[in-house]
């Protein structure tokens, strides 16, 4: 029997697509919405209790993250144990393990926060850049090595979905 810890709160209850990948142990709570081809892995935490928390297309959110109040677009990556509290992440983005977004933040298109980093409320990371540090210092990519589409074009490629099909089996 699979144990699932997904709860409606307040008449909201998570919607997850058919194609997207939940582990059971990930809590979902309220106004959740897992898109096509997003994987949500094990021990992650999806709160959708004060505002809706949205993982998009082909966006993957690694073990023990939690996401609260926070929209996920499309093709982005969430690192293994990052926090994000009522945070914006736009398309093509990753964001490192144990990066902290804190209330109203905002990631701007194919940018990278490194590892380890603490955006502090309020912040606007612009498109394309490389944010690092605690606090947050932004750099733009075109001053690094780093190029944003060869990251997004590994995290969309299918690598993690299908890694995903693989474990299905491990939670029936």
């Amino acid at each position: 029997m699979v144990d699932r810890r997904h709860y409606e709160f307040e008449g909201e209850a998570p919607r997850i697509h058919d194609s997207a990948f939940v582990a059971r142990d990930a809590t979902l709570v309220g106004d959740v919405t897992v898109e096509a081809d997003a994987s949500v892995w094990p021990g992650v935490v999806l709160r959708g209790d004060i505002g809706p928390v949205r993982i998009g297309e082909s966006s993957h959110v690694g073990d023990t993250a939690v996401l609260h109040d926070s929209r996920i677009q499309e093709r982005v990556m969430i690192g293994h144990g990052a926090v994000l509290n009522d945070a914006d992440v736009a398309t093509g983005s990753l964001v490192g393990i144990n990066a902290t977004l804190n209330s109203d933040v905002s990631v701007g298109e194919r940018t990278i926060v490194a590892s380890g980093t603490v955006v502090p409320d309020g912040f606007t990371i612009p498109a394309e850049s490389f944010v690092r540090g605690v606090p947050a210092e932004v750099v733009p990519l075109s001053e690094t090595t780093v190029d944003p589409e060869e990251i997004a074009d590994a995290y969309s490629s299918g690598a993690y979905t299908d890694l995903a099909s693989r474990h299905e089996e491990l939670f029936e």
